[in-house]
């Protein structure tokens, strides 16, 4: 029983980071969607570079809720009803986001509209995700239930939350930039721009990483496992090392793949190191809560459950990861103007 929660526990932060990756450099081509595009033409070369793969991408947050509730429904229900609002936010913003993306193509006189709507159906998911991690590890106020005991959406608002949300959200923006440059064609405008604020994006995440870091030790301090300490560290110092690899082979040897790849690598570290710091944590509670803290040990399912998803798993992991092998190699190139043209 412990060792299935303990696995499950990691495997859900294992789909967090798949998402995180995967459909972070989505949400990231959506908010800078405004800033690098100045035409209809760019608009347009920037959603073909996510068409093909959006959709699947989103299957990692859904898979991880689903997940969630099925291995801790406990920490599920805290979550999803405390967060309720922030959650329905977060859906309208991938709704908003699915139709804008759908319609902005195809309705000329409302383009404008549309080119809104994505921008804001980004945003809103980018910049809350990051809230609503930093809440679970700060803690939210709980009753004896284990329910949310606080302000609806604003109380779950605070500095160290906002911080994380804007870690998140210039992770993201890093991510969608260092794609565009993967994806735009080589001499355009489009590149260029996307290049020029990939770099301060970039250390932008970098030293919002270093600042909620410390915020995190000294102004919170979390109990945490102590045999996890040197993963802990390990898992900084990746975070780190890939924002800093991501920089200098983007900046110096001009290379588009091995920056995205670097930045990926910096985001599925901060995932595992949000892992190892809350471990066995699954939702943390405040001092003042009147109730305990949801860990693995209180709040997972039964072993049956556990070993029935974790046979689902090993069937249906290895479909949806071929399933993404075979749609990235599919689509892989830079898109060009006779690409627009199909």
């Amino acid at each position: 029983m412990e060792f299935l929660s303990v696995l499950w526990f990691f495997l859900i932060f294992l789909l967090i980071a798949g998402y995180f990756v995967l459909d972070g450099f989505d949400l990231g081509i959506g908010v800078l969607s405004p800033f690098i595009a100045k035409n209809d033409e760019e608009r347009a070369i920037l959603r073909r570079s996510i068409g093909p793969v959006w959709d699947g991408n989103e299957v990692w947050l859904l898979t991880a809720g689903g997940a969630l509730f099925a291995a801790f429904p406990d920490a599920y229900a805290t979550t999803f009803s405390g967060f309720y609002l922030a959650v329905m936010l977060v859906l309208f913003g991938l709704i908003v986001r699915a139709v804008s993306f759908e319609f902005g193509a195809g309705d000329p006189h409302w383009r404008g509209l549309w080119n809104v709507c994505f921008f804001v159906g980004s945003l809103l998911p980018a910049l809350l995700l990051g809230v609503a991690v930093g809440n679970i590890f700060a803690g939210i106020p709980m009753d004896a239930m284990g329910d949310y005991a606080g302000v609806p959406l604003f109380g779950l608002i605070t500095p160290f939350t906002l911080l994380t949300g804007l870690l998140g959200l210039s992770m993201f923006l890093a991510a969608g930039a260092a794609w565009a440059a993967l994806k735009t064609p080589l001499g355009s405008e489009l590149r260029a721009r996307a290049i020029a604020l990939r770099m301060p994006l970039q250390v932008i995440s970098l030293v919002l990483f270093v600042i909620v870091s410390i915020y995190a030790l000294i102004l919170i301090g979390p109990e945490m496992d102590p045999n996890l300490n040197v993963l802990r560290i390990l898992f900084a110092v990746l975070v780190i090392a890939g924002l800093v690899v991501a920089l200098i082979v983007g900046k110096l040897q001009d290379n588009d793949l091995k920056a995205f790849l670097a930045q990926s690598l910096s985001m599925i570290a901060l995932v595992a190191l949000l892992a190892c710091s809350m471990f066995p944590v699954l939702v943390n509670a405040t001092p003042d809560s009147i109730g305990p803290a949801i860990t693995i040990y209180n709040a997972a399912s039964s072993e049956l459950s556990l070993a029935c998803m974790s046979i689902i798993l090993c069937i249906g992991l290895p479909l949806v990861l071929i399933y993404h092998v075979v749609i990235y190699r599919t689509f892989r190139g830079r898109i060009s103007a006779d690409d627009l043209k199909h």
